[in-house]
């Protein structure tokens, strides 16, 4: 009997022996289908949330560096206190980058302040305002829905203008266009001359959509006069991104007239510091799941070892016929391992079809994806777990001797 057809028939009396014991085996398998509802809801979570990243930190733009006084992300108080003491950046220093990089595209100062925005009896109060020039449509990327985006004339001039935010400009112009008309900002008055692709949120965190855009000379004179600056370098070659941050550095400390010795006293970030820190993260939630899954699954394994012990010892006259009649300890073997693995999987079904809907529930609220991947994972982490918790029960039952398993069985 080649293996093949021991497979075959072995699965046909493992299929036999769990009909027959319907309500057992449905209990065996309850400590399977909670570990695969965890890992499979695990697996969902960390697929949803990981594409959620990559989608909303798509925003900040592999290809652009952004000069702060402070970096993203620091290595304990001591150090952030230490970069509270950093000179400030200045428009003037973003003017001498543009004269001094090379392998720049676009470099665009920008300085940020909250404010509320008014168009007659509407208000749009915690509006992110963000004053720059014309090269922040380069550097940040952003479309237009409606309008155009301000010209290197009124960037450098002092016509008051603003682009609006998508969510701006519904909630104050709501379905009419608002072009052309003016809102105000602070206690300045400013025409709209476009409204900016809907970007949707940053993390979840914060609207993207709930800025407005103007002039670096109007934001200045009209919301804050001496603001903190961000610098954003979009470079013209991807590849050339590490030389890019290297001449960008180099520039920075020259017109920062720093010595040889001294260390930097600004922050350059870019895009790959929060991918970094999100797959830390992203690794010990994973690193938990794991171990909550392997748990359940642990105790779910034992349960169906005890259940094989006892099928083995109810089945004892069985396996002594069979192998008085010449079948070999592996025929023996695969069908228990068969018996069991097929318990696993159907605990491993039961499981997915409760996380299916569970799953589609959680994406109301939370990026969480049932992927082809994930679920080949739990078919697969079914049957390891079966073929694992039948091995003894079954190596047990391949190794009876014949005469003492019948006189066993009468």
């Amino acid at each position: 009997m080649n293996l093949f057809t021991e497979f075959k028939e072995g699965l046909g009396i493992s299929w036999s022996a769990i009909r027959a014991n319907k309500m057992r085996s449905i209990l065996t398998t309850l400590g399977i289908v909670i570990g695969i509802v965890t890992v499979t809801l695990m697996g969902a979570a960390i697929t949803g949330l990981d594409r959620a990243f990559l989608r909303n930190i798509s925003s900040i733009g592999a290809d652009v560096l952004y000069v702060q006084r402070f970096e993203w992300f620091t290595d304990g108080e001591e150090a952030w206190l230490r970069m509270q003491k950093r000179r400030r950046i200045t428009a003037a220093q973003a003017s001498a980058l543009t004269e001094l990089l090379t392998m720049a595209k676009a470099v665009a100062p920008a300085a940020d302040e909250d404010a509320t925005v008014r168009y007659k009896k509407r208000t749009s109060s915690s509006v992110h305002v963000i004053g720059t020039t014309d090269q922040y449509a380069v550097t940040s990327g952003v479309g237009m829905s409606q309008g155009r985006f301000m010209t290197p004339g009124e960037s450098a001039g002092g016509r008051p203008v603003c682009i609006l935010g998508s969510e701006v400009a519904a909630n104050l112009f709501q379905r009419a266009s608002p072009l052309g008309n003016r809102v105000i900002v602070g206690d300045t008055s400013f025409e709209v001359i476009g409204v900016l692709e809907k970007q949707g949120s940053f993390l979840g965190m914060f609207s993207l959509d709930n800025q407005v855009v103007m002039p670096l000379q109007q934001f200045t004179s009209a919301l804050w006069h001496n603001p903190d600056y961000q610098i954003q370098v979009k470079v013209k070659e991807l590849e050339q991104l590490d030389e890019a941050k290297e001449e960008l550095r180099s520039a920075m400390r020259k017109i920062r007239r720093l010595a040889p010795n001294d260390p930097d006293d600004f922050g350059i970030n870019q895009q790959d510091q929060f991918v970094k820190m999100f797959h830390k993260l992203g690794g010990t939630i994973a690193a938990v799941g794991i171990f909550v899954t392997s748990l359940s699954l642990f105790v779910g394994g034992i349960g169906i070892m005890n259940i094989m012990f006892v099928s083995v010892a109810e089945r004892t006259r069985e396996i002594g016929i069979r192998k008085a009649i010449g079948a070999k300890r592996r025929t023996i073997m695969v069908q228990f391992l068969i018996e069991a693995a097929s318990i696993c999987l159907l605990g491993g079904l039961i499981g997915l079809g409760i996380a299916w809907p569970v799953t589609l529930g959680i994406q109301r609220f939370f990026p969480a994806t049932l992927s082809v991947a994930i679920v080949s994972l739990a078919i697969g982490v079914s049957l390891v777990t079966g073929v694992l918790s039948g091995f003894f029960p079954a190596w047990r039952a391949a190794r009876m001797d014949p005469v003492n398993a019948l006189r066993t069985g009468d």
